[in-house]
């Protein structure tokens, strides 16, 4: 059986030529046993007819607040709440602009506005408004938001450009959609603990020894892990996030000692642990309780200590049931450091990035990551963004807690 079946779907469909593929779609949806609403908009109707759609979802077409001849109100509200799932495809660069900025004058997106489910949207256009700044920017916007971009896996040459903009199938939405109902039980009822970004270590009251890590890779994982049933303790450095599900239980720390300690709380009682944080390894052995006077010394000599390692504290603690996975941001030799780690901290999984890698690590969206194993095997994935390297990493942890 399909996870669609039973579910409730708003199906989107936006004025453009990819418009003839949703009837293929909606035909899906309805055979995998998904109740679906079309919403469509002015310019989609200029594309296909209504009557078409309203005969395949055995539903009135919702296009306008009102219906033109009994004036019947069409809740945009009611619909976002009914919805298990929102899909827009086709998702035009007009109606993408739109979301992304709140501009709510149609129905659609007002839909849009009041849904409390996820949003799938498979934007279709040519090749010049998909490369467009301003489409880049309202896509990236709208990941931001925690919405699901799907796009062709294939049909990317050389030159990165030969399909992009084109509208993914119709079989490969459906597919996407039930690998995602799927893997929303995947974790149910597991403990996850998860740490995130830097730490800072006090010289005085207003300096600090830290890093430039953005803590986003974390939050990744903290939203997949929630995404997929997990009730998660975020245990997070100094960043500029927050959590979004409410599965998430975010605990802030300092340094890296009051990681430790928060860490050593919860780590008893939980499935899986990630330490992803990028903890100082060293503090100022003697911080001040004042501010150091630049005028009133001479360059100071700043005395450190070892913070305590994190993963290889957890590491002595682990039962043989729990699931410990490390991360090794490396510049050089990195393959061989990181398995030395993974060995040395009793880890059953390390997830390796590298510095030299464009697009990865610090500060960006992206990431490029290895994931070696206990058993020495290791799996090499291409650069991503950060919320599909998290669903990359969970599925690797999966396969782990299989053989547990």
């Amino acid at each position: 059986m399909s996870s669609l079946a039973g579910k409730h779907i708003v199906l989107g469909i936006c004025g453009g030529i990819a418009a003839y593929k949703s009837v293929s779609l909606l035909r899906l949806f309805i055979k995998a046993g998904a109740e679906v609403q079309v919403v469509i908009t002015p310019a989609g109707k200029e594309f296909i007819t209504p009557v078409t759609l309203s005969a395949l979802s055995q539903k009135p077409v919702v296009s306008e607040f009102f219906t033109a001849n009994t004036g019947e109100w069409h809740s945009h509200v009611d619909l976002g709440l009914w919805a298990d799932c929102m899909v827009i495809a086709p998702a035009t660069a007009s109606t993408i602009g739109k979301m992304a900025h709140g501009i709510a004058d149609n129905m659609l997106v007002t839909t849009y506005l009041s849904a409390k489910s996820p949003v799938f949207l498979a934007p279709a256009m040519d090749l010049d408004m998909m490369c467009h700044p301003s489409t880049q920017a309202n896509l990236s916007l709208l990941k931001s938001y925690g919405n699901n971009i799907i796009e062709p896996a294939s049909g990317y040459l050389a030159s990165g450009l030969e399909g992009k903009g084109r509208m993914e199938e119709p079989e490969n939405i459906l597919a996407y959609l039930e690998r995602y109902f799927d893997r929303t039980s995947d974790l149910s009822g597991k403990s996850v603990l998860i740490t995130a970004g830097p730490t800072y270590e006090k010289i005085d009251p207003v300096r600090f020894i830290g890093n430039y890590s953005s803590g986003k890779m974390g939050y990744a994982l903290a939203e997949e892990c929630a995404s997929r049933g997990a009730n998660v303790t975020l245990v997070s450095g100094p960043v500029a996030l927050s959590a979004k599900s409410s599965n998430i239980n975010v605990v802030s720390v300092e340094s890296a000692r009051e990681m430790l300690d928060e860490c050593q709380k919860v780590f008893p009682t939980s499935d899986i642990s990630i330490m992803c944080a990028a903890v100082a390894d060293y503090a100022p052995a003697n911080p001040s309780d004042h501010k150091i006077k630049r005028e009133k010394q001479d360059v100071p000599t700043i005395t450190l200590v070892k913070n305590p390692d994190i993963a290889a504290t957890l590491g002595k603690e682990k039962r043989p049931e729990q699931v410990l996975v490390g991360f090794a941001l490396e510049t050089d030799n990195e393959a061989v450091n990181a398995s030395e780690k993974l060995t040395r901290k009793n880890l059953d999984m390390i997830v390796l990035n590298s510095l030299r890698d464009k697009g990865a690590c610090f500060g960006t969206d992206t990431n490029k990551v290895s994931i070696i194993r206990s058993d020495k095997s290791r799996t090499d994935f291409p650069l991503k963004d950060k919320s599909e390297v998290a669903g990359d990493i969970i599925d690797e942890i999966l396969k782990i807690l299989g053989k547990v």
